[in-house]
């Protein structure tokens, strides 16, 4: 494949996403495909690492469907963060380049019935150009603090109660995750009043637990707004997220755990330290379709275009 042709008006865009068992992820997914196509005028598909569809492959067969002499694809990965998937997956489903040797199987040759071997082969003798994920924007600071504004509305307690920040992540075998939350919430943090920290969901830490532990003990709070920093509900946020926060009993979780969700690059080991505070929790919800996310996008293809 030719990723260094001229730039040409016969181009489409890739939305790649990771793909969830749960509904919530792909009706969001859908929506953000929707106002990028309102908001830029570019034929435009999601595109699934797995589990969900249209495939990455059949992204490109709907937009070469879609787009008479299509010859050039921007695919970019609606992650917020660079690791694993970005770097290593997705450009392997792509037909591209691992832009890295692959810590989880540094020779190449996955198993039989590993998604990377049953992937469905691109085929496109056009320019696929593989963008970055969306990284540590100052942007993603105003939907941070919409989300906390939103939660604060339903708060139960008077204005004047002592609230402190956390904004909670996935975290990741490789260094990405952790640079990235440690870039935003240095950010976060320069204009935020208001006690904080950062902490991650698994792999790295510091954990969620640590974080609120450290966090209340040092501030004597009754109020914690929780903010997942993430694109869509999902697994994580729904279950994962909350059980640690001590929203969900053990049972519940387990029961959740007890489907696949397609997570079969890592194992789910969150930190079993218990939260140790006794206030009020919010937890708005993620990033989703935000007007805000949807800008960024654009923004992030016109540069290429």
């Amino acid at each position: 494949m030719d990723t260094n042709s001229k730039l040409s008006n016969n181009a489409a865009v890739i939305l790649v996403s990771h793909g969830s068992t749960l509904p919530f992820a792909e009706e969001v997914f859908t929506e953000i495909k929707e106002k990028f196509i309102d908001k830029s005028g570019i034929a435009t598909e999601i595109g699934y690492m797995k589990v969900s569809e249209p495939t990455i492959a059949g992204a490109v067969e709907i937009l070469k469907d879609e787009v008479d002499d299509l010859d050039r694809i921007i695919a970019l990965p609606v992650f917020l963060a660079p690791g694993i998937h970005t770097n290593i997956d997705i450009p392997q489903l792509l037909g591209l380049e691992p832009l890295e040797v692959d810590p989880r199987c540094p020779d190449g040759n996955y198993p039989d019935e590993h998604y990377l071997s049953i992937a469905d082969d691109v085929v496109f003798d056009g320019e696929i150009e593989l963008l970055t994920s969306i990284g540590p924007r100052d942007e993603l600071l105003d939907i941070i603090n919409k989300r906390i504004n939103e939660a604060l509305a339903d708060s139960k307690l008077d204005d004047d109660a002592k609230t402190g920040i956390l904004l909670v992540t996935h975290g990741s075998r490789l260094n990405y995750n952790k640079e990235f939350a440690t870039e935003l919430y240095s950010k976060f943090e320069k204009n935020c009043e208001l006690p904080s920290s950062f902490g991650f969901m698994e792999l790295c830490g510091p954990s969620i637990p640590e974080s609120i532990n450290k966090l209340v003990d040092e501030n004597d709070l009754e109020r914690l707004v929780v903010i997942p920093v993430f694109i869509a509900p999902g697994m994580h946020t729904t279950h994962d997220i909350p059980h640690i926060l001590g929203f969900l009993d053990d049972h519940e979780h387990e029961h959740s755990h007890g489907h696949s969700h397609g997570h079969d690059d890592h194992d789910h080991v969150h930190d079993l330290t218990p939260v140790d505070f006794d206030g009020e929790i919010l937890y708005p919800e993620p990033i989703k379709a935000d007007d805000i996310l949807i800008d960024i996008l654009v923004d992030m293809v016109n540069e290429k275009l």
